[in-house]
């Protein structure tokens, strides 16, 4: 039994040997095999063209040479090629022409060559041959969304969401278009479910901020807006809705630095641009910084002189940032106001003696004073009404006024205001003891109180 011990082992050692060579052997003849396979396709390929070429050149018509042709080019991505060889398949039809799959390729052909036209005539063959395909209304769906036919396009994304209820691009587009037909609830969810999918669509995102927007969900569009305020591409206009936001709440302050990131912004196109300035100034402007609003605004009127009301409110403000007295008349708190409105009644008649004896103020519109005047040449009860107003004033505040004046029983009455009177409004006060004083004369009046304050020169 010893003496076979040594003969099993070099029969063992030998074994193992063969396996390894078998191995090594085989793995080198994988390799060939692949190279080979390769080789081997290039030439089946080179050889089915061939042969296909040979047979059209016989029959410019042959319907299997045209399709084995086809499905090279188009597995090869030679997309002219593919193009101009299903074209003539299409155009035989017939007995061996599949005209579903020839349109399909066709048009996803033509739609890799940026021929829109031609790709949705395609795909519109395509679906008249198979409605339910999800690659056909997947594409005529975006097709749609792209020359803005919304609701076309929500027609052929939901048979495609039917068909494949999780494929992102179909949940996005179908959300996007929703939101574009004025339907932001439904547009939320699939544009969700997108968002669940690829969580890098930052224009999804800003379009889901701008559905909680348009359906009163303000914080939950305040939280998205201000997320996107820092990014390159969405940043801008993020910040944009969220200051518009923020000013419905009234908190300015909070506007404010959404507008300022928002023009801290490279490449912001123009349109958002000007609106950033515009909503920038009247932020500044419901502040009463009035020398910050100014710059923005004259931008503005520099790059679109009819840019909504700049010109107006060029012309209004600059004037009030020139005048103190008369900014503070227009912009004041209530309590400036009011204090300015009384100066003016205690100089508006010079050397009579003058006693306040009731002020009244209407919401921020307009304050109404009563005084006692003693002058040398006669006493009587005057009724000032100061309108906080740069516009035209019409006859029903003026009505208003002189039934006011019975009421307290003054004798006249004086109607001040920054701006100016209707003809109906003067045409009022024509036979009845009421002054009108307009703008210009208005002016006057604050310059004076200047010059008599102490250190006026």
């Amino acid at each position: 039994m010893e003496s076979l011990i040594p003969v099993l082992a070099a029969v063992a050692t030998l074994v193992v040997g063969i396996i390894i060579v078998m191995l090594v052997t085989g793995s080198s003849r994988g390799g060939d095999d692949a190279g080979g396979r390769e080789e081997k396709g290039s030439k089946d390929r080179d050889a089915l063209l061939k042969a296909a070429n040979k047979k059209l050149s016989q029959n410019p018509r042959d319907a299997e040479s045209l399709n084995t042709i086809g499905d090279i080019y188009f597995r090869e991505e030679s997309w002219d090629r593919a193009m101009k060889t299903y074209a003539i398949l299409i155009e035989i039809g017939g007995a061996g022409v599949n005209e579903y799959e020839a349109n399909l390729r066709y048009a996803i052909s033509a739609q890799k060559l940026g021929m829109t036209e031609e790709a949705y005539k395609g795909f519109t063959i395509a679906h008249t041959l198979q409605i339910d395909s999800f690659e056909v209304n997947y594409n005529l769906g975006a097709i749609e969304f792209d020359r803005k036919n919304y609701d076309k396009t929500v027609q052929f994304l939901s048979q495609a969401r039917k068909i494949d209820p999780e494929h992102p691009p179909t949940l996005r587009l179908l959300g996007h278009a929703l939101f574009r037909l004025k339907k932001p609830k439904d547009a939320m969810s699939f544009i969700r479910k997108a968002i669940d999918l690829a969580p890098d669509d930052k224009e999804s995102l800003y379009t889901l901020g701008e559905c909680y927007y348009e359906a009163n969900q303000t914080d939950q569009a305040l939280r998205i807006f201000g997320h996107l305020r820092a990014d390159p591409l969405m940043g801008p206009n993020a910040c944009l809705n969220s200051g518009n936001i923020n000013m419905e709440k009234g908190q300015i302050d909070k506007a404010l630095q959404d507008f300022e990131i928002g023009l801290k912004h490279q490449n912001i196109k123009q349109e958002t641009l000007t609106e950033l300035r515009y909503k920038l100034a009247a932020c500044y402007l419901r502040q009463n910084d009035i020398g910050k609003a100014m710059p923005l605004l004259k931008q503005i009127r520099l790059e679109n002189s009819n840019y909504k009301d700049v010109a107006v409110l060029i012309s209004r403000y600059q004037e009030l940032n020139a005048n103190q007295n008369l900014q503070m008349y227009i912009m004041a708190p209530s309590a400036d106001f009011v204090a300015l409105c009384r100066k003016v009644v205690m100089n508006y008649y010079p050397r009579a003696k003058i006693k306040i004896t009731n002020i009244s103020v209407n919401k921020n519109e307009w304050a109404d004073i009563l005084a006692e005047v003693d002058t040398a040449r006669w006493q009587d009860v005057i009724m000032f009404r100061f309108i906080r107003s740069q516009g035209a004033v019409g006859e029903l505040i003026v009505r208003d006024f002189h039934s006011h004046l019975k009421d307290v029983k003054a004798g006249k009455g004086v109607c001040i205001t920054a701006g100016n009177y209707t003809e109906e409004a003067k045409r009022y006060t024509e036979a009845r003891l009421i002054d009108l004083i307009e703008k210009d004369r208005f002016t006057v009046l604050l310059n004076s109180i200047d010059a008599k304050q102490p250190g006026k020169k």
